[in-house]
């Protein structure tokens, strides 16, 4: 028996407009690009490698505005922003047949995944070391079969961080999602922990992990494990789901500094996870466990490369 991980793509996607909470003194934003070639469906009833393969295709954009950035009395950043993302996948799916299909998803794997989100974050100081980081976004999650008012999610929340330290810093707080129909509050975790030496690391929930050296002012070269998501609501009989999909992938990432607003980071490695879940929309299914495990992909190779920039 497993219990779902009902929310945590979701939660990622909400909880990627809260990774920085420094000062942003100007406009931020990415550009990524992944790609992950066909690989073995995994059918979940026996664990068995089948013929039938999936491939992922992946663009992504993020951008963070500032509104309102001052210097509070403890000369932290008291900040407004707004941000914007976006992320569009193409699946092609190959060699399956009906009966091999999970029951959770009769129809086979999506072949499109669109996720489009508006938020604004406001960050500042309660005490030395204390700080309130408030968020609310609107967005679109769907599969793009139809897209309807069931396809927009709304979210809000309100994490409490505690800084330790420069290189520590811990959080926790409610998030409001209607994701299951009515609102309902989530837990919402903010961890960051990270050196800034040559050889350094970086631990940062939900993003994964970091080692890495740098080798001079413009290079640094690190080994990652990383975790993305998307989420799409969709129909399964009539009745409307949450259509989770999880990656995580380990590699290595060169970052590159293309003067002073641009970096670079392409990324190569492999597939650790790659698999889908379905969740009912009604709160009693919640923690409801699943007799079955969620459909998976083999490990296989994983590209990616990404710009970033800072004005």
């Amino acid at each position: 028996m497993k219990k779902s991980v009902f929310y945590l793509s979701h939660l990622f996607l909400f909880l990627l407009f809260s990774i920085s909470v420094r000062s942003q003194s100007g406009i931020t934003g990415e550009v990524k690009v992944d790609y992950v070639p066909f690989s073995n469906y995994v059918r979940p009833i026996d664990s068995t490698k089948t013929d039938a393969k999936s491939n992922f295709k992946r663009a992504q954009i993020a951008l963070e505005i500032p509104v309102s950035l001052k210097m509070d009395k403890y000369n932290h950043p008291r900040l407004w922003s707004i941000g914007l993302q976006g992320a569009y996948a193409k699946m092609e799916n190959k060699n399956y047949e009906i009966q091999s299909l999970p029951a959770i998803l009769p129809n086979g794997f999506p072949a499109e995944l669109l996720n489009a989100q508006i938020g604004v974050k406001h960050l500042r100081s309660i005490s030395q070391s204390w700080s309130l980081l408030i968020m609310a976004s609107v967005g679109v999650y769907t599969d793009m079969e139809e897209i309807n008012k069931d396809d927009v999610l709304i979210q809000g929340g309100v994490l409490f961080i505690k800084q330790f330290n420069p290189n520590l810093a811990f959080g926790m707080g409610p998030v409001l999602t209607n994701s299951f129909g009515v609102p309902m509050v989530l837990p919402g975790i903010y961890f960051n922990w990270e050196s800034k030496r040559a050889l350094h690391f970086k631990v940062a929930f939900p993003e994964g992990l970091e080692l890495g050296y740098r080798m001079s002012d413009n290079f640094d070269l690190k080994a990652v494990v990383e975790l993305s998501g998307m989420t799409a609501e969709t129909k399964v009989g009539n009745k409307s789901m949450l259509l989770g999909y999880q990656q995580i992938i380990a590699g290595i990432k060169p970052q590159l500094k293309l003067g002073e607003h641009w970096i670079l980071e392409p990324t190569v490695g492999t597939t650790l996870v790659r698999s889908f879940s379905t969740n009912s929309r009604k709160i009693k299914d919640i923690f409801k466990e699943k007799d079955l495990a969620d459909p998976r992909f083999t490990t296989t190779f994983y590209g990616a490369v990404a710009l970033k920039w800072k004005f």
